[in-house]
Protein backbone atom coordinates (compact mmCIF):
# COMPACT_ATOMS: atom_id res chain seq x y z
CA UNK A 1 0.00 0.00 0.00
CA UNK A 2 1.16 3.53 -0.56
CA UNK A 3 -1.72 5.44 1.11
CA UNK A 4 -2.50 5.10 4.29
CA UNK A 5 -6.07 4.17 4.58
CA UNK A 6 -8.47 7.00 6.02
CA UNK A 7 -12.71 6.33 7.54
CA UNK A 8 -15.01 9.02 8.76
CA UNK A 9 -18.12 8.53 11.05
CA UNK A 10 -20.46 10.73 10.94
CA UNK A 11 -22.76 11.36 13.77
CA UNK A 12 -25.37 13.24 14.73
CA UNK A 13 -24.71 13.60 18.64
CA UNK A 14 -22.13 12.20 21.33
CA UNK A 15 -22.43 9.09 22.20
CA UNK A 16 -23.84 7.75 19.02
CA UNK A 17 -20.33 6.84 17.43
CA UNK A 18 -20.11 4.53 20.68
CA UNK A 19 -23.46 3.18 20.13
CA UNK A 20 -23.12 2.51 16.36
CA UNK A 21 -20.00 0.64 14.90
CA UNK A 22 -17.74 1.43 17.53
CA UNK A 23 -16.52 -1.82 17.44
CA UNK A 24 -15.44 -1.15 13.93
CA UNK A 25 -13.87 1.63 14.26
CA UNK A 26 -11.43 0.32 17.66
CA UNK A 27 -10.67 -2.46 14.93
CA UNK A 28 -9.42 -0.51 12.36
CA UNK A 29 -7.62 1.67 14.51
CA UNK A 30 -5.53 -1.49 15.40
CA UNK A 31 -4.83 -2.08 12.10
CA UNK A 32 -3.57 1.29 11.89
CA UNK A 33 -6.33 3.16 9.72
CA UNK A 34 -6.77 6.47 10.21
CA UNK A 35 -10.20 7.08 11.94
CA UNK A 36 -12.42 9.98 12.31
CA UNK A 37 -15.49 10.51 14.04
CA UNK A 38 -17.83 13.89 12.91
CA UNK A 39 -20.17 14.55 15.60
CA UNK A 40 -22.83 17.33 13.81
CA UNK A 41 -23.92 18.34 17.27
CA UNK A 42 -23.01 18.60 21.00
CA UNK A 43 -26.25 16.83 22.80
CA UNK A 44 -26.89 19.57 24.14
CA UNK A 45 -30.84 18.20 24.38
CA UNK A 46 -30.15 15.04 25.50
CA UNK A 47 -32.14 14.29 28.28
CA UNK A 48 -29.73 12.09 31.33
CA UNK A 49 -30.72 8.57 30.61
CA UNK A 50 -28.48 7.56 33.91
CA UNK A 51 -30.91 7.26 36.55
CA UNK A 52 -27.83 7.93 39.08
CA UNK A 53 -27.12 11.22 37.48
CA UNK A 54 -30.81 12.52 36.92
CA UNK A 55 -31.66 15.52 38.51
CA UNK A 56 -27.95 16.63 39.24
CA UNK A 57 -28.25 20.37 38.83
CA UNK A 58 -24.25 21.03 38.19
CA UNK A 59 -24.84 18.62 35.21
CA UNK A 60 -28.17 20.13 33.88
CA UNK A 61 -26.38 23.83 34.11
CA UNK A 62 -23.51 22.60 32.52
CA UNK A 63 -24.57 19.74 30.54
CA UNK A 64 -22.66 21.29 27.18
CA UNK A 65 -19.25 21.06 28.63
CA UNK A 66 -20.25 17.26 30.34
CA UNK A 67 -20.68 15.79 26.94
CA UNK A 68 -17.87 17.48 25.23
CA UNK A 69 -15.91 15.66 28.33
CA UNK A 70 -17.73 12.72 27.87
CA UNK A 71 -16.83 12.49 24.40
CA UNK A 72 -13.34 13.60 24.87
CA UNK A 73 -12.96 10.26 27.13
CA UNK A 74 -14.98 7.89 24.66
CA UNK A 75 -12.56 9.24 21.86
CA UNK A 76 -9.35 7.93 23.80
CA UNK A 77 -11.13 4.92 24.58
CA UNK A 78 -11.89 4.50 20.69
CA UNK A 79 -8.44 5.68 19.53
CA UNK A 80 -10.19 8.13 17.05
CA UNK A 81 -9.86 11.41 16.20
CA UNK A 82 -12.40 13.44 16.36
CA UNK A 83 -14.02 16.70 15.03
CA UNK A 84 -17.39 19.19 15.75
CA UNK A 85 -19.42 20.42 12.67
CA UNK A 86 -20.59 23.23 15.41
CA UNK A 87 -24.49 22.76 15.90
CA UNK A 88 -27.06 22.61 18.21
CA UNK A 89 -29.41 19.41 19.27
CA UNK A 90 -32.92 19.46 17.86
CA UNK A 91 -34.17 17.58 20.69
CA UNK A 92 -36.16 14.78 20.13
CA UNK A 93 -40.40 16.42 19.86
CA UNK A 94 -42.73 14.19 21.42
CA UNK A 95 -46.32 14.86 21.50
CA UNK A 96 -49.36 14.70 19.34
CA UNK A 97 -49.40 16.99 17.03
CA UNK A 98 -45.83 17.46 17.16
CA UNK A 99 -44.21 20.84 18.42
CA UNK A 100 -41.72 22.32 16.13
CA UNK A 101 -38.43 22.39 16.38
CA UNK A 102 -36.58 24.97 18.01
CA UNK A 103 -35.05 27.40 16.24
CA UNK A 104 -31.72 27.60 15.44
CA UNK A 105 -31.32 23.64 16.06
CA UNK A 106 -29.67 21.39 13.36
CA UNK A 107 -32.59 20.05 12.49
CA UNK A 108 -33.62 23.36 10.35
CA UNK A 109 -30.14 23.95 9.30
CA UNK A 110 -29.93 24.97 5.75
CA UNK A 111 -28.75 21.38 4.11
CA UNK A 112 -26.02 23.06 1.55
CA UNK A 113 -24.53 25.25 4.35
CA UNK A 114 -24.24 22.34 6.74
CA UNK A 115 -23.02 20.03 4.02
CA UNK A 116 -20.57 22.21 3.50
CA UNK A 117 -18.63 22.25 6.62
CA UNK A 118 -18.62 18.68 6.15
CA UNK A 119 -17.28 19.11 2.92
CA UNK A 120 -14.50 21.07 4.56
CA UNK A 121 -13.52 17.95 6.94
CA UNK A 122 -13.78 15.65 3.84
CA UNK A 123 -11.67 17.44 1.91
CA UNK A 124 -9.09 18.17 4.60
CA UNK A 125 -8.89 14.62 6.26
CA UNK A 126 -9.40 12.55 2.55
CA UNK A 127 -11.08 9.52 3.49
CA UNK A 128 -11.90 6.76 1.45
CA UNK A 129 -14.75 5.52 3.43
CA UNK A 130 -17.82 7.32 5.23
CA UNK A 131 -20.51 6.15 7.38
CA UNK A 132 -23.76 7.50 8.20
CA UNK A 133 -27.27 6.86 9.04
CA UNK A 134 -29.66 5.72 6.04
CA UNK A 135 -32.73 7.85 5.32
CA UNK A 136 -35.00 7.09 8.41
CA UNK A 137 -31.60 8.50 10.36
CA UNK A 138 -31.52 4.84 11.97
CA UNK A 139 -34.84 6.15 14.04
CA UNK A 140 -36.60 9.18 13.15
CA UNK A 141 -34.62 11.51 15.31
CA UNK A 142 -34.42 14.91 13.39
CA UNK A 143 -30.67 15.33 13.80
CA UNK A 144 -30.17 12.01 12.88
CA UNK A 145 -31.97 12.48 9.41
CA UNK A 146 -30.19 15.74 8.91
CA UNK A 147 -26.81 13.70 9.56
CA UNK A 148 -28.23 11.37 6.42
CA UNK A 149 -29.41 14.61 4.27
CA UNK A 150 -26.07 16.51 4.96
CA UNK A 151 -23.77 13.43 4.53
CA UNK A 152 -25.39 12.37 0.95
CA UNK A 153 -25.01 15.82 -0.51
CA UNK A 154 -21.25 16.29 0.79
CA UNK A 155 -20.24 12.88 -0.68
CA UNK A 156 -21.57 13.72 -4.26
CA UNK A 157 -20.19 17.42 -4.05
CA UNK A 158 -16.98 17.15 -2.22
CA UNK A 159 -15.41 17.31 -6.03
CA UNK A 160 -17.94 20.01 -6.77
CA UNK A 161 -15.41 23.23 -7.06
CA UNK A 162 -17.95 25.45 -8.20
CA UNK A 163 -20.37 24.62 -5.54
CA UNK A 164 -17.89 24.41 -2.70
CA UNK A 165 -14.92 26.53 -3.74
CA UNK A 166 -11.05 25.18 -3.27
CA UNK A 167 -10.34 28.85 -1.90
CA UNK A 168 -12.93 28.18 0.91
CA UNK A 169 -12.88 24.41 1.61
CA UNK A 170 -9.56 23.34 -0.08
CA UNK A 171 -8.44 20.78 -2.84
CA UNK A 172 -11.54 18.83 -3.85
CA UNK A 173 -11.83 14.74 -3.09
CA UNK A 174 -13.51 11.86 -3.20
CA UNK A 175 -14.48 9.55 -1.17
CA UNK A 176 -14.54 6.06 -2.90
CA UNK A 177 -17.71 4.54 -0.58
CA UNK A 178 -20.71 5.29 1.75
CA UNK A 179 -22.34 3.09 4.13
CA UNK A 180 -25.40 2.89 6.46
CA UNK A 181 -24.89 2.02 10.05
CA UNK A 182 -27.17 -1.41 10.11
CA UNK A 183 -26.50 -2.17 13.61
CA UNK A 184 -29.82 -2.88 15.10
CA UNK A 185 -31.04 -4.81 12.62
CA UNK A 186 -33.48 -7.21 12.73
CA UNK A 187 -31.45 -10.47 12.16
CA UNK A 188 -29.02 -9.78 15.49
CA UNK A 189 -31.86 -8.89 17.39
CA UNK A 190 -33.80 -12.00 17.12
CA UNK A 191 -30.46 -14.28 17.06
CA UNK A 192 -29.65 -12.41 20.51
CA UNK A 193 -32.87 -12.76 21.90
CA UNK A 194 -33.69 -16.65 20.90
CA UNK A 195 -29.37 -17.23 22.35
CA UNK A 196 -30.47 -15.22 25.75
CA UNK A 197 -33.92 -17.71 25.64
CA UNK A 198 -32.13 -20.81 25.10
CA UNK A 199 -29.80 -20.44 28.07
CA UNK A 200 -32.67 -19.63 30.39
CA UNK A 201 -31.61 -15.85 30.29
CA UNK A 202 -34.30 -12.53 30.52
CA UNK A 203 -34.14 -10.87 27.21
CA UNK A 204 -34.28 -7.29 27.00
CA UNK A 205 -35.34 -6.87 23.23
CA UNK A 206 -38.54 -8.90 23.38
CA UNK A 207 -40.73 -5.41 23.67
CA UNK A 208 -38.12 -4.81 20.82
CA UNK A 209 -39.20 -7.06 18.74
CA UNK A 210 -42.96 -6.56 19.62
CA UNK A 211 -42.54 -2.69 18.61
CA UNK A 212 -40.44 -4.09 15.22
CA UNK A 213 -43.21 -6.46 14.14
CA UNK A 214 -46.17 -3.47 14.73
CA UNK A 215 -44.47 -0.99 12.72
CA UNK A 216 -44.31 -3.00 9.49
CA UNK A 217 -40.72 -1.63 9.15
CA UNK A 218 -39.18 -3.01 5.67
CA UNK A 219 -36.06 -4.99 6.51
CA UNK A 220 -32.86 -3.28 5.20
CA UNK A 221 -30.27 -4.48 3.05
CA UNK A 222 -27.33 -5.92 5.03
CA UNK A 223 -24.40 -5.85 2.67
CA UNK A 224 -21.59 -5.49 4.87
CA UNK A 225 -20.87 -7.85 8.03
CA UNK A 226 -17.57 -6.42 9.57
CA UNK A 227 -16.32 -9.42 12.48
CA UNK A 228 -15.27 -7.35 15.30
CA UNK A 229 -16.33 -9.32 18.40
CA UNK A 230 -12.96 -8.89 19.88
CA UNK A 231 -13.47 -5.13 19.93
CA UNK A 232 -16.32 -5.48 21.95
CA UNK A 233 -15.06 -4.70 25.24
CA UNK A 234 -13.56 -1.58 23.99
CA UNK A 235 -17.18 -0.68 22.32
CA UNK A 236 -18.97 -1.73 26.18
CA UNK A 237 -16.07 1.21 27.46
CA UNK A 238 -16.48 3.89 25.54
CA UNK A 239 -19.92 3.59 25.02
CA UNK A 240 -20.00 3.98 29.29
CA UNK A 241 -18.38 7.20 29.23
CA UNK A 242 -21.04 8.99 27.92
CA UNK A 243 -22.25 8.51 31.50
CA UNK A 244 -25.49 10.94 31.07
CA UNK A 245 -26.36 9.31 28.58
CA UNK A 246 -26.48 5.71 29.17
CA UNK A 247 -27.95 3.36 31.91
CA UNK A 248 -24.87 0.71 33.26
CA UNK A 249 -27.61 -1.12 34.64
CA UNK A 250 -29.60 -0.71 31.56
CA UNK A 251 -30.44 -3.15 28.48
CA UNK A 252 -27.06 -2.35 26.48
CA UNK A 253 -25.47 -4.19 29.13
CA UNK A 254 -27.73 -7.27 29.74
CA UNK A 255 -26.40 -9.61 26.88
CA UNK A 256 -23.19 -11.06 28.02
CA UNK A 257 -20.41 -11.04 26.44
CA UNK A 258 -19.37 -13.99 25.49
CA UNK A 259 -22.57 -15.09 24.43
CA UNK A 260 -22.59 -11.96 21.66
CA UNK A 261 -19.21 -12.79 20.52
CA UNK A 262 -20.44 -16.32 20.07
CA UNK A 263 -23.88 -15.66 18.45
CA UNK A 264 -23.43 -12.39 16.52
CA UNK A 265 -19.45 -11.17 16.32
CA UNK A 266 -19.59 -8.84 13.57
CA UNK A 267 -21.42 -5.54 13.37
CA UNK A 268 -23.14 -4.98 9.88
CA UNK A 269 -23.81 -2.26 7.22
CA UNK A 270 -25.67 -1.13 4.17
CA UNK A 271 -23.06 -0.11 1.25
CA UNK A 272 -25.17 2.92 0.15
CA UNK A 273 -22.69 4.40 -2.99
CA UNK A 274 -19.17 2.30 -3.96
CA UNK A 275 -17.18 4.04 -6.72
CA UNK A 276 -15.31 0.46 -6.91
CA UNK A 277 -16.30 -2.65 -7.66
CA UNK A 278 -16.57 -5.02 -5.07
CA UNK A 279 -18.32 -8.74 -4.41
CA UNK A 280 -20.86 -8.70 -2.02
CA UNK A 281 -21.85 -9.65 0.82
CA UNK A 282 -18.37 -8.34 2.12
CA UNK A 283 -16.65 -8.40 5.62
CA UNK A 284 -14.69 -5.47 5.15
CA UNK A 285 -15.25 -1.61 4.74
CA UNK A 286 -12.63 -1.20 2.46
CA UNK A 287 -13.22 -3.92 0.14
CA UNK A 288 -12.31 -3.27 -3.11
CA UNK A 289 -10.36 -0.20 -2.14
CA UNK A 290 -7.23 -2.12 -0.31
CA UNK A 291 -5.50 -3.44 -3.30
CA UNK A 292 -5.67 0.25 -4.88
CA UNK A 293 -4.91 2.51 -1.96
Amino acid sequence: MTEQLRLMAVHAHPDDESSKGAATMAKYVSEEVDVVVVTCTGGERGDILNPRLQGDPEILEHIHEVRKREMDQAREILGVKQEWLGYVDSGLPEGDPLPPLPQGCFGLADVDEAAGRLVRLIRSFRPQVVTTYDENGGYPHPDHIMTHKITMVAFEHATDTEKYPEAEFGPAWQPQKLYYNQGFNRARTVALHEALLARGLESPYAEWLERWKESNRPERTLTTHVPCAEYFEIRDKALLAHATQIDPDGGWFRVPLDLQKEVWPTEEYELARSLVDTSLPEDDLFAGIRDNA
